[in-house]
């Protein structure tokens, strides 16, 4: 059984087939109105999220299925008199395609392996791997390819879209380039980063982090940020993270080290003179809104080639 836990999962080609989908989803989308007739996709939530629930739900409404929304805040999965285990294969035995926006990453995995229909990852504390399709998607766009397009990441690296983006840029061969604080609870986990720099080495990229912003930045194709504030983490922590991530905060000023033809992105929601500035991500070189669209076709491209598989 085929399923979309993590871009390691995944090879270079069938990444790219994703991504070519995709395009032609985008491009032609009445071809794939009846792709997914009659089926049906259930879509659990752990975590809340506009982007996830409004583009999985419109996009399998568009290719002809429907889509079963399931609040785990009303009916806790694994945490009553039913396993997630049970869950799931009963779950398997009404529907065609499962995707779950969880905490944690080890009960998705644990879904996987019960599963007898296809698993999307739709975000998860290891993982998001959907937002890193768009991404892609996004990127391949703008400048045409991937292979050789420098990223940097900048700020809260030990992270879902760090790991993320980490594994589905090595396996493009891109060259990409973290930027943040030296203390290790910000920084990505070495095992992590010693992994992907071997796949990135393989596909003709590479993987350097750094705790020096300009560095980082420097001759960037692609400025990429992410919330210091995510969903898990504590309020009381917000002061700790801004004194922490203000250094690596993208600005104009930070942005200049970039190539001048460089493109911001952040797989939002962004807070305004966080993460980011306002100029910035309201700016010119902003694709924020194009990458959140492709999130809508990326998606419907994974359903469809999941249920190919």
């Amino acid at each position: 059984m085929k399923h979309l836990i993590t871009l390691d999962d995944w090879s270079r080609d069938e990444i790219m087939g994703i991504l070519d989908l995709a395009d032609s989803v985008k491009r032609d989308p009445a071809h794939y109105a009846d792709a997914l007739e009659r089926k049906f996709l259930l879509m659990i939530f752990e975590k809340p999220s506009l982007r996830t629930r409004i583009s999985f739900e419109t996009g399998m409404v568009q290719l002809g299925g429907h889509a079963i929304y399931f609040d785990m805040s009303t009916m806790p999965l694994g945490r009553g008199k039913e396993t997630v285990y049970d869950t799931i294969k009963v779950a398997g035995r009404y529907v065609d395609l499962i995707m779950a926006r969880l905490f944690n990453h080890a009960v998705l995995e644990e879904m996987g392996a019960a599963a007898d229909v296809p698993v999307i990852n739709a975000l998860t504390d290891r993982a998001h791997p959907c937002q890193v399709l768009a991404d892609l998607q996004t990127i391949r766009e703008v400048k045409g390819r991937l292979a050789g397009i420098r990223l940097a990441y900048l700020g809260d690296a030990d992270n879902n879209m760090t790991y993320s983006l980490l594994a589905g840029g090595a396996k493009s061969g891109m060259r990409l380039h973290i930027g943040c604080p030296p203390d290790a609870k910000y920084a990505p986990e070495e095992a992590i980063v010693t992994a992907c720099r071997t796949v990135a080495r393989e596909n003709g990229g590479a993987i350097a982090v750094s705790h020096d912003p300009v560095e980082a930045i420097r001759d960037a194709d692609v400025v990429y940020t992410d919330s210091w504030m995510s969903y898990h983490i504590p309020p009381e922590e917000l002061d700790e993270r801004v004194r922490a991530f203000k250094p690596y905060q993208v600005n104009h000023e930070l942005m200049r080290h970039a190539k001048p033809d460089a493109i911001f992105m952040n797989c939002l929601p962004a807070m305004r003179g966080y993460e980011q500035t306002a100029d910035v991500i309201d700016g010119p070189q902003s694709v924020v809104f194009d990458q959140a669209e492709n999130r809508l076709h990326a998606q419907k491209a994974a359903m469809i080639s999941l249920l190919d598989s």
